[in-house]
């Protein structure tokens, strides 16, 4: 049986969104380019844990990042999140129209 690897990574891409607190980043990288620091303070989590999720999100292709002296900057992948909304966007138009379509039962 044939693994759909894109399928894997849109998988991986929506459980990646679908935990609060990197819904929370993802918000917050949409308007503007945050360390880690920022992310700490304005959602009040332990910096190990604002490293983790960064690290799913990196990991899911959905954020990037960018060494600026001794600090990392992280910014949202707007392709990434364009390209999943996209497959869900998809999804619903395409469940809108095939409204009464129905194949046979097996028997």
């Amino acid at each position: 049986m044939a693994v759909d690897v894109r399928a894997e990574g849109r998988a991986g891409a929506l459980k990646a969104l679908a935990e609060p607190v990197r819904w929370q980043i993802l918000e917050r990288l949409a308007a503007e380019e945050l360390c880690v620091c920022h992310l700490v303070d304005d959602l009040g989590v332990a910096q190990p844990l604002v490293s983790h999720h960064l690290k799913v999100l990196r990991q899911a292709g959905l954020v990037e990042s960018d060494r600026f002296r001794q600090w990392v900057y992280y910014r949202l992948s707007p392709g990434a999140v364009a390209a999943v909304a996209g497959e869900l966007l998809g999804m619903a138009r395409s469940a809108g129209t095939a409204a009464g379509s129905r194949r046979p039962c097996c028997r």
